[in-house]
């Protein structure tokens, strides 16, 4: 069984330098955070540890910098907004475990907080070498010198197998951060024990993305409804034309074998009875609603793709989601950044608002997507903040950063 933070806290952390995995990987422009919501999430464990008189040294990652400096994915935006929004000092590190990082590590009083450098522009954080990856855990752990200890409140990162997450676990007593477990609570019910009836909404890009979780999800879930651009992979299934939609060929079996399997497992795959369809990819396409039977036969013909399911498959999604029990979902039902392509994902947002389900939305994409279109974490049951790991939990996964913590 994993320590939990609150144990750290009752044996007595002033004093103490406790490093803390975050999840900082906030979506930037430029260098301003135009979505706060991880950063959010990451306070409580924080402020808790530096009220409670700890000297709190913060790691994170930002996007894929493969292992170079880089100023683009510096964590310094997403730093400078936790100091704006946390009510404990907060400094920033210009290195990851350089002399910048140590001096200031050193230099802590209680209750105040550093955060370090974005942690892969070291190339020995997600190294394959456990000996590289140690190396970096290491360094690591001596910033806190003595009696040090190691928090994991980062759900976003517990699937990879990576210096700030797995190794330096093994090198300090480690805890698990409140955010994490109340992940784990809530995704563990999710799977083994929700209440019926169970919907799944998928959605994004890529079917290739979400076979292993459609696959555990068949025979557990009641409904699985199906949006986005892998849409177009389960319609082509069925023997629709997709014209330029996304579509990815290599897996029609798979999917075909998905959908006999469903209807013999009692699980219900719901596809969009229409489309929303567009001449291009771009926020100004002429674009038009095609029935599923005839996406490509109207005016825009083969040549088109579509970007959104269609308004009647917006509604009948609703209703499935409004007499659920248990809501999953994961994925925009179309290209929800462009205006003309956003209203399947902001139907099912507000059918989900509007359900009295237990709901859970699967980070990443679909996250980002509810924020943008004006509704507010506390309209949902819970955000996770993990796409990635939240998908591998479902899976049913081994976690390594959640194994790494005795869990």
């Amino acid at each position: 069984m994993a320590h939990a933070l609150d144990e750290l806290i009752a044996d007595g952390v002033a004093g103490r330098r406790v490093l803390v995995r975050s999840d900082l990987n906030v979506p930037l422009d430029g260098f301003a955070v135009t979505d706060d919501g991880r950063v959010r999430a990451s306070l409580p464990v924080i402020e808790k540890l530096a009220h409670a008189g700890a000297r709190v040294i913060v790691m994170a990652h930002l996007g894929r910098p493969k292992g170079q400096v880089d100023p683009q994915y510096s964590i310094a935006p997403a730093g400078q907004r936790l100091a704006d929004l946390a009510d404990v000092p907060v400094r920033i590190a210009t290195d990851v475990v350089g002399q910048d990082a140590r001096d200031k590590a050193a230099a802590l009083a209680d209750g105040e907080v550093l955060v370090l450098e974005n942690v892969r522009f070291d190339p020995r954080e997600t190294s394959k070498d456990d000996a590289e990856r140690g190396a970096l855990a290491d360094e690591l752990a001596a910033l806190t010198g003595e009696n040090g200890a190691y928090v994991d409140d980062a759900f976003g990162a517990v699937h990879r197998k990576h210096a700030s997450v797995y190794d330096i676990a093994h090198r300090l007593p480690a805890y698990q951060g409140d955010l994490v477990r109340r992940e784990l609570e809530v995704l563990t019910k999710v799977v083994q024990d929700p209440e019926r009836p169970f919907v799944v909404v998928m959605g994004g890009s890529k079917v290739s993305d979400k076979l292993a979780v459609i696959d555990n999800l068949i025979g557990r879930a009641d409904a699985l409804l199906i949006g986005g651009g892998m849409v177009f992979t389960f319609l082509a299934a069925q023997g629709h034309r997709v014209g330029g939609s996304l579509l990815e060929e290599d897996q029609l079996e798979t999917v075909k074998g998905y959908l006999e399997r469903a209807a013999d497992a009692g699980t219900e795959i719901v596809l969009p009875v229409d489309v929303v369809y567009a001449e291009r990819f771009a926020a100004d396409a002429p674009h038009e609603t095609r029935p599923v039977e005839d996406i490509v036969g109207g005016r825009i013909g083969a040549s088109g793709l579509g970007l959104d399911i269609g308004p009647a498959s917006a509604a009948l999604f609703a209703d499935r989601i409004k007499a659920a029990r248990t809501v999953f979902w994961n994925g925009p039902m179309g290209v929800f950044e462009m205006d003309a392509f956003a209203a399947g994902t902001r139907v099912v947002a507000e059918a989900i608002v509007a359900s009295e389900a237990m709901s859970v939305i699967g980070g990443g994409d679909s996250a980002s997507a509810v924020r943008n279109l004006g509704f507010t974490d506390e309209q949902f049951g819970h955000i996770s903040t993990g796409g990635g790991a939240s998908l591998e939990f479902i899976e049913g996964k081994e976690l390594p950063g959640v194994v790494a913590l005795g869990a």
